[in-house]
């Protein structure tokens, strides 16, 4: 059972940007749970807090599109160095400013913009690099470890930063992920594969063109990407917003943040490593679906909960079940796509998922004010259930992959 579980890592290229990949995302979430926190007591402004992960979405938004096509036309690893290398510097310059004691909002939402330029060419690299790790067969089973690798760090990642924000201060957080970027550029370098792309004097838009055609072409595709879409919109605001409930519904601290997040982040490693053992699975669309809808289900259990030990099993059971169904929704876009293909079609999944981000968050936002985060979270939760039916019933599409 363990073997079939983690089938892909008995291959090395992959193993290594596994690790390199888990620990720069441990710390990445280490610096998440400090500047969310310090963006939190800052302002009291839920809006700003939403605005964080809005400005870092809008340039993924922007150019993960132009990202996809340079992944079709340069050696991926060069793309990831250079992304990783960008969030590294913004990480080290909030180091300083929150070491000394004189950072403010602007700071962290401006290095949430430029850690977000840096991932709009990274993102669409790595997405079509993971595959061509491992033979078509183990894709599914790369696709799950790898979901599981940052599910993990969402888990390890806040544990760790709620430690060392309460007992060392929050610079440790932020110089610690700084560090922690060294761990993909090691692993990229390390890696034996080479991606050789074809030469072609197109231009980026003619590019981008045949990305978007190759997709129409598709049939369930559109299907595939307006979900991906809708999902994020729905399901995202709740992690954004767990500092809230912490604060405000619970009236706790930082360390009650860091446990809802921790258990949000252990429920997606177990949905990873579900669909891990299922690997190449029958009617991947119809998991999918049903996933969904208990996704949707999780999210208005939690935000209608008042005990702290029921919302950390909602939490676990909704991260579950989002992990689940967002595996399951890339392996079916990875395994229609050519690998020459690769990086257009996935950075317009990524395009509209990234999309969803930022405008569910903008929602959300603007909505908790007026609402609270309770209500309209709850709403966003019975939402993703009906768009569950909605597919499985109407738009059937998805539900026959």
């Amino acid at each position: 059972m363990v073997r079939r579980v983690f089938k892909a890592f008995q291959y090395r290229d992959f193993r290594l940007m596994w690790t390199g990949a888990c620990l720069s995302a441990i710390g990445t979430w280490m610096q998440m749970l400090a500047q969310g926190w310090l963006i939190w007591q800052i302002s009291k402004n839920a809006r700003l807090l939403a605005l964080d992960p809005i400005l870092q979405a809008i340039p993924i938004f922007l150019f993960s599109l132009i990202g996809g096509v340079l992944a079709d036309r340069f050696e991926r690893r060069h793309l990831l160095i250079f992304s990783q290398c960008v969030q590294m510097s913004v990480a080290l310059v909030l180091t300083f400013l929150v070491g000394f004691h004189v950072v403010k909002v602007w700071h962290f939402l401006l290095g949430s913009f430029i850690a977000g330029f840096g991932q709009a060419f990274g993102g669409p690299a790595y997405s079509a690099l993971i595959p061509t790790l491992v033979p078509k067969e183990d894709m599914p089973n790369a696709i799950a470890l790898n979901s599981i690798q940052f599910n993990a760090a969402v888990t390890v990642g806040p544990a760790i930063g709620g430690w060392a924000l309460h007992s060392l201060g929050a610079t440790w957080c932020f110089g610690l992920n700084t560090l922690s970027f060294l761990a993909p550029i090691v692993s990229l370098l390390m890696l034996k594969i080479r991606f050789l792309p074809e030469k072609t004097g197109e231009s980026i838009l003619t590019s981008m063109k045949q990305g978007i055609r190759f997709i129409r072409k598709q049939g369930a595709m559109q299907a595939l990407i307006v979900l991906g879409f809708l999902m994020a919109l729905l399901a995202i605001p709740m992690r954004t917003f767990l500092p809230v409930f912490a604060d405000r519904v619970f009236h706790m601290g930082p360390g009650t943040f860091a446990l809802l997040l921790s258990m949000s982040g252990a429920g997606s490693v177990a949905g990873a490593l579900i669909v891990a053992y299922l690997g190449n699975v029958k009617r991947k669309g119809l998991v999918a679906l049903v996933m969904l809808m208990c996704l949707g289900a999780g999210i208005s259990g939690f935000s209608l909960s008042r005990s702290i030990a029921f919302s950390c099993v909602m939490l676990f059971f909704s991260g579950a079940s989002m992990m689940a169904v967002f595996s399951m929704v890339m392996s079916l876009v990875q395994l229609v796509v050519t690998n020459q293909m690769r990086g257009r079609v996935i950075s317009v999944y990524n395009f509209a998922f990234r999309g969803g981000m930022p405008l569910g968050n903008a929602i959300a936002g603007t909505l908790v004010p007026i609402f609270t985060a309770p209500i309209v979270l709850a709403v966003n939760g019975i939402l993703l259930v009906g768009l569950g039916l909605f597919y499985l019933l109407v738009e059937r599409q998805v539900a026959e992959l």
